[in-house]
């Protein structure tokens, strides 16, 4: 029997098919144990990243933490004598429940004042700044300068004063938390760009914010400041998802919050985070152009009551004064 008549045999066909099916079987299991085992590598190697970059964290703040209470100890006396006493004056007026809610540590937070010194003071300029206020203004109205006015009459312009002095701090917060805020804003898109680069380079994310921490300082210290408090929050808390809802809650942004939204789902979900990344990073180049293109358009407005204040008396003058020095030399 000739070669090509064995091979034309049905049992022959039937016994090739089997092998070539037993062999794509084994094929198949054996990739899918390979990638099961390839899988389990990977999510080894990224435990001891993450436990690594936990170690770091913890050595840092330790070293922070020191260096602090080092300076604490080498501080003058005079100011450390400052601090005790507006304590004692918010333990012994109960300040803190006079003026503290469930909103006060949060504002102070997105201001970038943590901590108990810093909730000490904010309470004693909120008590103290309203009295202050009132006796300059009653000692100026009624002692320097009374001129004429009733005492009543003075009297009732040192407490509206006083009253003013008790929203001033309030103001002095709002104003440096918008300042914060406006410097996060500025500086956001460039973060997620470069957040987005080292993610596609194959970092993870806590490595991503990591760098970008590191390198955004130059352009915005208070999103360094977030991205490290961040880094730190990845690295010691067991679930991921509030570290990235306290960034959105601490900067108090609605860019931030809806990044952070989506890590979360990404996270939550499995799905691809530079995807998510870059989707967020073209929304926030799209919203910053309309917001110039809105300043653009808010320009011409604004220019025209200084167009015609400054720039048009001056025309005038430019363009009658010879007429008018002429008519009046005949």
């Amino acid at each position: 029997m000739s070669l090509v008549d064995r091979i034309a045999q049905i049992d022959f066909l039937i016994a090739v098919l089997a092998a070539i099916s037993a062999a794509a079987i084994v094929f198949t299991f054996g990739a899918h144990m390979a990638e099961r085992i390839e899988r389990k590598g990977r999510m080894r190697k990224v435990a001891l990243e993450r436990e690594n970059l936990r170690t770091q964290e913890m050595s840092r703040l330790r070293a922070s933490a020191q260096a602090k209470s080092g300076e604490r100890d080498r501080s003058p006396i005079r100011g450390t004598g400052t601090k005790s006493y507006m304590k004692s004056v918010v333990e012994r007026f109960s300040l803190q429940k006079a003026f503290v809610d469930s909103n006060t540590v949060e504002k102070l937070a997105r201001a970038g004042l943590r901590g108990q010194g810093p909730l000490t003071t904010f309470l004693f300029f909120r008590f103290a700044s309203p009295i202050a206020l009132f006796l300059l203004a009653a000692l100026y109205l009624v002692v320097l300068a009374p001129d004429g006015r009733p005492l009543y009459l003075n009297v009732a312009y040192s407490v509206g004063i006083g009253i003013l002095g008790a929203y001033l701090p309030l103001l002095m917060l709002k104003n440096s938390t918008l300042k914060r805020q406006k410097s996060i804003r500025d500086a956001w898109s460039d973060a997620l760009d470069l957040m987005l680069l080292c993610v596609e380079a194959g970092m993870s994310i806590e490595h991503a914010i990591k760098r970008v921490a590191r390198e955004i300082g130059v352009e915005s210290p208070a999103l360094a400041e977030e991205l490290t408090l961040t880094t730190a929050e990845l690295s010691f808390l067991e679930d991921r998802t509030r570290a990235f809802e306290n960034l959105g809650r601490r900067t108090g942004l609605d860019v931030v919050r809806s990044v952070m939204t989506a890590l979360v789902q990404a996270d939550r979900y499995g799905t691809s985070v530079g995807q998510a990344l870059r989707v967020m990073a073209e929304e926030g180049r799209e919203a910053r152009m309309m917001e110039a293109e809105k300043k653009a358009a808010a320009l011409p407005p604004k220019m025209t009551v200084p167009l015609i204040v400054f720039f048009l008396p001056v025309l005038f003058i430019v363009i009658m004064a010879p007429a008018i020095i002429t008519a009046t030399s005949l």
